[in-house]
């Protein structure tokens, strides 16, 4: 396989934009096709979780990644390549309700959830079958948006799992940030008025947006991959969130900000400075209240840091890799 990746800095392997589309044909797919092993067990309830990993045979350590809301592995193909390609043995899988596992709603296309719990339940099978039994010490995790939130929840939960957490432009709050009492009123409202699962008020079935105003990234070229890749499985699509969904996130943020100062491990926080998807402000104040963790801005970014810009993104996967790095190789 030819290594279509470039040499920052005469230190990392980083994808580049100007590259990426020849690289994503001969190098990143021939990679998943050959090296990436694909499986599945089930979860709380019996619900079907859906996974991926590839082993390095020289692993330098071992990251799992946590996925944002709408998410699948699928979407990232080209962080697993690059990590691989820098040394990692890497562990990912889609949460319920989403990308290749079961859905839970006569409409798969509503993103629901009953408790943010069971995210972690399910996140904690996965370590114990699938993770762990190939590790020789304990994981980096690494997490995006809603996995942010469940990330944060896993470590909470299970503080010696994982030696070190990065998280990219966590779900610590969500926009439009509105105070505690009116989005509480809200959402009980959505329930006053919806006996059963629904979609919250505005929330719509999967629309493939055009790249022009796009909420997510800078990057043409990533944001059409990823959405070529929803069109060619249309099993992968989700859309708006329901009143469950939005509940629990809103009790599992709550729940996050009271325990951030016993947050355990050493912790990287990336923010994404020009976000509109979550809440910087509030993310800046669990950040506060974390120990032992540090926080990077990188400016003019929009949300999807780990699919952004060269300019943007380069430097997020720098620092995650810098933060990560063994000990012995400082």
């Amino acid at each position: 396989m030819i290594d279509k990746t470039t040499k920052m800095n005469n230190e990392y392997l980083m994808s580049t934009e100007s590259e990426l589309a020849a690289a994503y044909v001969h190098n990143i797919q021939p990679f998943w096709q050959e090296r990436v092993k694909q499986g599945s067990f089930a979860g709380v309830n019996d619900i079907t979780i859906a996974y991926a990993y590839v082993l390095h045979s020289d692993a330098i350590g071992s990251i799992v990644i946590s996925t944002g809301r709408i998410e699948s592995y699928i979407k990232y193909k080209e962080v697993v390549y690059e990590l691989y390609q820098n040394g990692y043995s890497v562990f990912i899988h889609d949460h319920r309700g989403q990308g290749l596992s079961g859905r839970m709603t006569v409409n798969p296309q509503m993103g629901y959830v009953d408790d943010f719990a069971d995210y972690v339940r399910d996140f904690k099978v996965f370590m114990d079958r699938v993770v762990l039994p190939h590790c020789q010490s304990a994981p980096s995790l690494l997490s995006h948006s809603m996995g942010g939130a469940i990330a944060a929840l896993m470590v909470l939960n299970y503080p010696t799992l994982f030696k070190n957490a990065a998280f990219s432009a966590p779900m610590f709050g969500i926009r439009p940030a509105l105070p505690h009492w009116f989005s509480s009123f809200l959402i009980k409202c959505h329930f006053t008025f919806n006996k059963q699962v629904a979609y919250f008020a505005g929330q719509l079935d999967y629309i493939k947006h055009d790249f022009a105003g796009n909420d997510l990234t800078h990057s043409e070229i990533r944001y059409q991959i990823f959405r070529q890749e929803y069109e060619d499985s249309p099993e992968l699509q989700l859309g708006g969130v329901t009143g469950h969904w939005l509940k629990a996130a809103a009790e599992a943020m709550h729940a996050i900000e009271r325990q951030a100062h016993t947050f355990p491990i050493p912790a990287l926080v990336i923010q994404a400075g020009a976000d509109t998807v979550v809440d910087n402000k509030r993310q800046a104040r669990v950040v506060s209240k974390m120990p032992n963790t540090s926080m990077k801005v990188i400016s003019g970014a929009k949300h999807e840091l780990l699919a952004e810009q060269d300019r943007y993104r380069q430097p997020c996967v720098k620092a995650i890799l810098d933060f990560f790095k063994p000990e012995q190789a400082n």
